[in-house]
Parts: C-alpha cells; sequence; structure tokens
C-alpha cells in the first residue's frame, strides 16, 4: 500500500479527518485511543519521579526557540504566533481585507510565543544558570510540536507529539542514556510486532552551512533513529535518540559542578506515528489485531473508525 492509499483509507473510515491544510489532520476518538494507549506503554518503561514528569503546551517562549538554536538550523520549519496589535482607528481596514477575501495577516504582529519546535525545547530554560551534580537528572515529558512541511504524507504531519525521556549530566551520562533507550526503545517497539531497526541519521539542517552540519552529525553519530513503516513499505522514523553533546548547557548556562556546561540527551517517541505504524501493520479493526498488542496497548476491541 503507498502513502497515498494509506491516507485515503484512514480518511474514509474516519480515523483521520482534513483539518482544511496540507498536513493537519483531526484525529477521532478511536486514533487518540491509540495513541494514549502507546503513550503510557512507553511512559510505563520508564522510572521517573513524578516530580520530573511534565507536559508542555503546543507553545513556548519565542526567547527558547532562538536560544535553541532552532531558528538558525531551521527557518524553514518554524511558526511564531502573530496577533492583531493595532487600535479600534486601524480594525476597520483589517476587517476589509477579511470581507475582500485578500491576504490580511500582514496586519499582524509577532508576539512573544512561537510554536513548539521539539518537546525538550521547553525543558532546558527551567534550568538556565542552575548547577547540576555529577549524577544528572533524567525528566519524562511530552509536548505537542509543529513542523511546517505539508505533505499529503500522513506520517509527516504539522502538529503531532512526542513523549521523550531527557537527560542533563555529563558527556558519559548522556552517552550511557542514548544508548540505553536506543536498546529499550526497540525492545518495545519490537513487542508490539512492528519492524524496526536502528539506524544513524541527520536532521534536515537548512542551506549550504546546513548540509555541514548534517555532514558533521552523521560522522559523529549524534542522532539515531528507531525505524518502521509508517504510512507504506518505505520506513521512517517512529522515534529518535539524540546526544546534543553540550549545546544545550552551553546555550542555557546550566553547568556542572566543576564549572563544565552539562551534556544533554533525549530519546523520543513520536505518539502518532507509531500509531500510524500499528494501523498499517493490523489494520482498522482492533478486534483482528493480534491478542498481546492490544494487551500491551490496553486498547478495547471493536472498529478504530467512530
Amino acid at each position: 500500500m503507498s502513502a497515498s492509499e494509506f491516507r485515503r483509507t484512514l480518511l474514509d473510515e474516519g480515523i483521520l479527518v482534513p483539518g482544511g491544510v496540507t498536513g493537519l489532520y483531526h484525529r477521532s476518538f478511536a486514533f487518540e485511543r491509540i495513541a494514549r494507549g502507546v503513550e503510557s506503554y512507553v511512559s510505563h518503561a520508564g522510572d521517573v519521579a513524578e516530580s520530573r514528569r511534565l507536559y508542555f503546551p503546543p507553545v513556548m517562549a519565542k526567547s527558547t526557540l532562538v536560544k535553541s538554536g532552532y531558528l538558525r538550523s531551521f527557518p524553514d520549519l518554524v511558526g511564531v504566533i502573530s496577533t492583531f496589535g493595532g487600535s479600534d482607528r486601524e480594525l476597520p481596514a483589517l476587517l476589509a481585507r477579511v470581507d475582500a477575501e485578500e491576504e490580511w495577516s500582514d496586519l499582524l504582529v509577532s508576539t512573544d510565543v512561537a510554536m513548539c519546535s521539539a518537546a525538550c525545547h521547553s525543558l532546558f530554560p527551567l534550568f538556565q544558570g542552575d548547577t547540576l551534580g555529577r549524577d544528572g537528572t533524567v525528566y519524562e515529558i511530552q509536548g505537542t510540536c509543529f513542523r511546517h512541511e505539508p505533505s499529503e504524507d500522513p506520517a509527516r504531519m504539522q502538529s503531532f507529539r512526542q513523549h521523550e525521556f531527557v537527560y542533563l549530566g555529563t558527556a558519559e551520562g548522556a552517552l550511557a542514556h542514548r544508548t540505553y533507550w536506543l536498546e529499550r526503545g526497540t525492545e518495545l517497539l519490537g513487542a508490539l510486532g512492528l519492524a524496526v531497526e536502528v539506524v544513524v541519521a541527520n536532521d534536515p539542517f537548512f542551506g549550504r552551512a546546513g548540509r555541514l552540519l548534517a555532514t558533521g552529525q552523521l560522522e559523529k553519530e549524534l542522532k539515531y533513529e528507531i525505524t518502521s513503516p509508517i504510512s507504506s513499505a518505505v520506513a521512517g522514523a517512529i522515534a529518535s535518540g539524540n546526544y546534543h553533546e553540550d549545546h544545550f548547557g552551553v546555550d542555557f548556562r546550566i553547568l556542572l559542578e566543576d564549572g563544565s556546561p552539562v551534556h544533554s540527551a533525549c530519546i523520543g517517541f513520536g505518539l502518532e506515528r507509531i500509531s500510524l505504524a500499528l494501523v498499517l501493520a493490523y489494520g482498522t479493526h482492533v478486534d483482528q489485531w493480534p491478542g498481546d498488542v492490544r494487551h500491551l496497548l490496553q486498547l478495547e476491541t471493536g472498529r478504530l473508525a467512530p
């Protein structure tokens, strides 16, 4: 089945509903049951204190977008929130454009809020200026993310969720965290019957300088992806493990007790992508899914469509 055929099946069955813009979907309650089953399944695999578990909103401070380096590396993917900042006198001009079905967004002004770029980016400002012990710290987080890359492929949604386990501490600790979770993540996803493989990968950095960054990322093996067929036979990333070196430690001034910047690493599970991979593998009738998969995800039996 091709990605376009799979998308048509999802829409025809009511599992996903078009959101009016390419790559934007409303999720049915049925699809959400799967995604939340995946969320619970992944979360139970971690051992993180309640005080270190956070859900982040789909927006974040624009300053975080800049400080994280995401804007510099991926300017084509970001989104910034704008609003009307004019007076009562200026409002009629905006409404006149709306009524005439003309472009009106250039009359808005940027706010201090941006769309969340990656779930872990909202975590680092919480430690800005702090000093951590050598044992470091681990957080379990989840965030709704935005990437401006419109596509008809349902595996490439503009809005999606990442469930992550993030480590801040020493270089050795960060690498050990990534290694552990790549192995654990492969085990978890494989237990769901998905055909998974771990591959070295790179991010889609922008421009000529970005190509050099991507090459360096591959050479240093900073990023690994756990791949599986998502919307067609072609495998894509359903989870990824990233070693950030001391990038966020430097930019957010997060130090170890010896005065050196912390290193960090994260493992991120794509809730929508894993859910799509399961539907692709087993179909739209949950009661026909393997019993062990339904048990692991705590799914009710029955048809996925509402």
